[in-house]
């Protein structure tokens, strides 16, 4: 495909490291490091044939130095970059742990937040507890009518007393009386069968002699 790239994702590392150690920015021409190695090269190679005064090694040591200063140039830049990276890296860094020590302390105020809620709402539980029983102590009648009235039924208890007492000695008093009572019939029924008993033992003679005395 022709508008396709040469190197696919899993080349895109070694290709930044080739660029930034060659100083080249694009895949296409000669890298700033090998023409400054070529021209390094040359005018070694013209010093060792010619002398160092020749207007060839002049021309080549000029040219030298022009490739070192246009190589500097983006090493400086490069260099400038760098420290702007490491400065904006350590404040990344002081921000984030600025934003965990926030989170964390976030945290532990939520936490406590929770804490003091539970507590308020034990708080406010007690407190409505406390007032209805308070409302419901103001609703029964003052102490004084209260001691008044348990005085009240302690006398009538008292007095129900008395009288249970009572009626137990009446029904055992009438008890006593009625069992004299059937004791004294019983004797009294004894006493009158054994008089007519008597009585008709003593007739019986005479009948016999009236008897006699018809005949």
């Amino acid at each position: 495909m022709a508008g396709q790239s040469a190197f696919g994702p899993q080349d895109d590392d070694p290709v930044i490291r080739h660029r930034l150690l060659t100083r080249v920015t694009t895949t296409r021409g000669e890298p700033p490091l090998k023409r400054l190695h070529k021209k390094f090269l040359a005018l070694a190679a013209d010093l060792d044939n010619d002398s160092p005064s020749s207007p060839d090694s002049l021309r080549l040591h000029r040219a030298l130095l022009q490739e070192l200063a246009s190589f500097h140039l983006p090493l400086s830049k490069s260099r400038a970059a760098a420290a702007a990276y490491r400065r904006e890296k350590a404040a990344f860094l002081r921000l984030r742990a600025a934003a965990a020590l926030h989170i964390r302390r976030s945290s532990d105020e939520i936490e406590d937040l929770k804490r003091r809620l539970d507590e308020s709402r034990v708080d406010r539980r007690h407190k409505e507890e406390c007032e209805a029983l308070r409302r419901h102590v103001a609703a029964q009648p003052p102490r004084s009518e209260t001691l008044a009235a348990i005085s009240a039924l302690e006398r009538d208890i008292a007095e129900l007393e008395a009288e249970n007492d009572a009626a137990i000695r009446t029904v055992d008093l009438r008890r006593k009386q009625f069992s004299l009572l059937l004791r004294v019939v019983d004797e009294l029924q004894a006493t009158i069968e054994d008089e007519q008993r008597t009585a008709a033992e003593e007739s019986k003679p005479l009948a016999d002699y009236d008897a006699m005395a018809v005949d």
